[in-house]
């Protein structure tokens, strides 16, 4: 397979971030990865990545970082270790092909926020890059490719809302009768996701092999309830990581006090997610936390549409 020479296109894909509304977690397998079963959701919380062929005289390979205000920049490698450069690697070796692209990542997703704001990008770089080269990769490809790069990957492709297994990687699409709404409080100090673990393995070492399920929470998600699916959010993460950072048990607290239906940590943590019945409620609280103090605030609804298309600009 050849790259076509075409240097006036430009590629923009948008994917989003996710909230785990149940994340159950089993005890450490074998190969060391913990065993979950988990509900995403992926909410409107953005990156956009826009990819450009280079021209003949230019490197093959560029990858340029912009940064909402609320990110500190040095937190993100612009080099071969970020997972964008990853994915070109992965996408270019299975079809035999160099890496080329000139990438520019704007994010708005925290980093290190139990956001999934990598695998985001991972995900925009698979499908942009796979246009830009006229790739065709086949979705099932695709989520190969992405299960290589990270467990939240898949997901990332796929969006929406969605059963995760195995370690989150294998995705099932669910029914969602919502339109659900969320604030969201990043932290500017990450919680790394491995520390999370194995202080969940220091708290917890007889968790049971097999994750706890979430087959009622499925059932709230399907009705469309808010108030049904807050009271059933489930996240076996949230105990470890309030450990490591007792402000956030803080932060939680002063949301639900603030009518929020039910705060919970996304993911991994720092970031607080908290559930509001309508997207009036939601400015509502974010209103009142910004008032006490809290700078950055954000409102997002879900569920949406994983990484996709949308601009594909030929000059």
């Amino acid at each position: 397979m050849s790259i076509p020479v075409r240097t006036s296109v430009n590629i923009t894909v948008r994917s989003a971030a996710k909230i785990n509304l149940h994340l159950g977690v089993g005890a450490p397998r074998d190969d060391g990865f913990h065993p979950l079963t988990t509900v995403y959701q992926a909410v409107g919380l953005c990156d956009d990545l826009t990819a450009t062929l280079p021209g003949e005289q230019d490197a093959p390979w560029d990858l340029r970082l912009r940064v909402a205000d609320y990110i500190d920049p040095g937190a993100v490698p612009v080099d071969d270790d970020n997972i964008v450069a990853r994915a070109a690697t992965l996408l270019a070796a299975h079809h035999g092909v160099p890496v080329r692209g000139h990438i520019d990542v704007d994010k708005a997703i925290p980093v290190a926020g139990g956001l999934a704001g990598g695998s985001a990008d991972a995900a925009a770089a698979l499908v942009a890059l796979d246009r830009l080269w006229d790739a065709r990769t086949s979705d099932d490809d695709l989520l190969t490719l992405a299960a290589e790069l990270g467990s939240d990957v898949p997901f990332a492709l796929i969006g929406g809302t969605a059963l995760g297994t195995g370690r989150g990687e294998l995705v099932t699409p669910l029914p969602d009768g919502g339109t659900w709404w969320w604030v969201l409080v990043p932290s500017r100090d990450g919680l790394a996701t491995p520390d999370v673990y194995r202080h969940f393995d220091k708290l917890f070492p007889d968790a049971p092999a097999v994750p706890p399920p979430a087959d009622e929470l499925l059932d709230a998600v399907a009705s469309g309830d808010p108030v049904r699916l807050a009271r059933l959010l489930r996240n076996d993460l949230q105990e470890p990581a309030l450990d490591l950072r007792p402000d956030l048990g803080v932060l939680l607290e002063r949301g639900e006090s603030e009518g929020a239906l039910r705060g919970i940590i996304s993911g991994s943590g720092p970031t607080c997610a908290f559930l509001c019945e309508s997207s009036d409620h939601a400015r509502d609280l974010a209103g009142a936390l910004m008032r006490h103090g809290r700078t950055v605030v954000l409102v997002a609804n879900g569920a949406v549409a994983g990484a996709h298309l949308v601009e594909n600009l030929h000059g």
